[in-house]
C-alpha cells in the first residue's frame, strides 16, 4: 500500500489522520516541522501537509518537492480559507485543498481520489525497461524479467523516482520495512543481482547507478 507522510506541528491531528489511513491499509509517515518532512517527502507516495509549520512552510515545501522533480500528489491542510489563499496555495504546486476545521473522512475520501489519479499511471518506463505496477511484471525489450518480489519492489521504488539518490538505509525502510533486522548489506546483494538480470555493464550501467557515499539512484533519460 502507499506511503502516506502528513506533516502538522498538532499531535492531535496527527493522531486522527494516522487512525484513519491505517484502517484503509496505508503506511504512514509523520513529521512536525517542515526540517523533517524535508527528510521524509523522497520516501512518500502522498503527503498531506499543513501550510502553517515550524521551520519551514508547508507552501516552500511543496514549491522545494516540485522543484526537485518529486510528482506525488499532495494536499494541503490549511486554516486559511480565502479564495486568494487557496489559489496560492494552488499555484505553489498543490494537488487538492482542506480547509480546517476538516472532517478526516473528507482528508480519506480526497487521498483515495489523489491515489486513483495516479494509479491510472500503471506502468513505468524507461527505454526498453517496462514496468507494470498492477500486474507486477516487468520487462526488458520485451522480455519478461524473472524478478523476485524484493527485486521488484527495489526496482519500482527507485524507477518511480529516477534522478534521486537513495540511501541504503532509505531503500531498506521502503522495500524491507522498518522492522528489518538486518544489515544495509542485503541492500548491495540485491542490487548486484537486479543490476545482473537487467544485463547492466558496472562501468556504464544503463539503469541503476552507484552514487559514492550515499547508495543508488535510478538514472535520468
Amino acid at each position: 500500500m502507499p506511503y502516506v507522510l502528513i506533516v502538522d506541528d498538532d499531535p492531535a491531528i496527527l493522531e486522527i489522520l494516522q487512525a484513519y489511513l491505517v484502517t484503509e491499509g496505508h503506511t504512514v509517515l509523520r513529521a512536525q516541522n517542515g526540517f523533517e518532512a524535508r527528510e521524509l517527502l523522497p520516501r512518500a507516495d502522498l503527503a498531506i501537509i499543513d501550510w502553517m509549520l515550524p521551520g519551514v512552510p508547508g507552501t516552500e515545501l511543496v514549491r522545494e518537492a516540485r522543484a526537485a522533480g518529486m510528482s506525488l500528489p499532495l494536499l494541503m491542510l490549511t486554516a486559511r480559507g480565502e479564495e486568494e489563499d487557496k489559489l496560492r496555495g494552488l499555484d505553489s504546486g498543490v494537488d487538492d485543498y482542506v480547509v480546517k476545521p476538516f472532517s478526516p473522512r473528507e482528508v480519506l475520501a480526497r487521498v483515495r481520489a489523489l491515489l486513483r489519479r495516479v494509479g491510472l499511471r500503471e506502468e513505468v518506463a524507461s527505454g526498453t525497461l517496462r514496468i507494470n505496477l498492477r500486474a507486477h511484471t516487468a520487462s526488458l525489450s520485451g522480455r519478461p524479467l524473472e524478478l523476485s518480489k524484493l527485486e521488484f519492489d527495489l526496482l519500482t521504488a527507485l524507477a518511480q523516482h529516477p534522478g534521486m539518490a537513495w540511501t541504503r538505509e532509505r531503500l531498506l525502510e521502503r522495500v524491507w520495512g522498518s522492522d528489518f533486522l538486518g544489515t544495509e548489506r542485503v541492500v548491495d546483494v540485491h542490487i548486484t543481482g537486479l543490476r545482473k538480470k537487467l544485463g547492466e555493464v558496472s562501468d556504464k550501467p544503463q539503469f541503476i547507478e552507484t552514487v559514492r557515499g550515499v547508495g543508488y539512484r535510478f538514472r535520468e533519460e
